[in-house]
């Protein structure tokens, strides 16, 4: 199925949850038998794989532009991520406790995904960021970039946290300068005092 299928039924499945939409649904809604769709997905749980890897596939792809655009390894942490915030976010939706409940391994599996592309691009930031003397050179960055992504990503499913008392912006600004001071050299530091104040 093409890009324009893949889109319009994440949509679906955002609004209605994983395990609410049917297979009927979709088909109805794209004016398709069932036999068509069956066709190209042998089940529902495939349609879901592919729509999870998809939405991923856009969210790398914005991250990686953003790298391309700012060069400055600190300044890029700092920039206003929406695509991750949006992921975070997410994580609350119909369509993520559905899966949750319903499709554990679906969920693990794309979660797994996602951490791994993720810690890529961070992995990336760090060795830029230590080409230009901001970041040390002795800690190993695809453990850092995990860590962070759990703590960012475990949010609204941490039992150890009441959002209440945290909103996610503050949150997030204090895993960033928890994860950005551990990583820094000297140099990083003096650089990071910008964003401090």
């Amino acid at each position: 199925m093409d890009q324009v299928f893949l889109e319009k039924v994440s949509a679906l499945f955002i609004d209605n949850g994983a395990k609410t939409l049917t297979m009927d649904d979709i088909a109805r809604e794209f004016g398709m038998s069932k036999k068509t769709l069956y066709q190209k997905y042998a089940n529902k749980e495939s349609l879901l794989e592919d729509v999870l890897t998809y939405q991923l596939e856009l969210v790398i792809a914005k991250l990686n532009k953003l790298d391309e655009e700012v060069q400055n390894a600190i300044e890029r942490m700092f920039c206003r991520d929406e695509h991750i915030e949006n992921a975070v976010r997410s994580n609350n939706s119909l369509l993520i406790r559905q899966l949750i409940r319903y499709y554990p391994m679906i969920f693990t599996k794309h979660m797994r995904k996602f951490s791994e592309k993720f810690s890529d691009v961070m992995v990336n930031n760090v060795e830029r960021g230590r080409e230009q003397g901001y970041y040390r050179t002795n800690f190993d960055a695809k453990i850092y970039a995990k860590i962070f992504f759990q703590l960012i990503m475990s949010y609204h499913s941490s039992p150890m946290l009441d959002t209440s008392e945290y909103p996610f912006s503050e949150y997030k600004d204090e895993v960033m300068m928890m994860y950005m001071n551990a990583i820094t050299t000297e140099k990083g530091k003096k650089y990071l005092e910008k964003y401090t104040q």
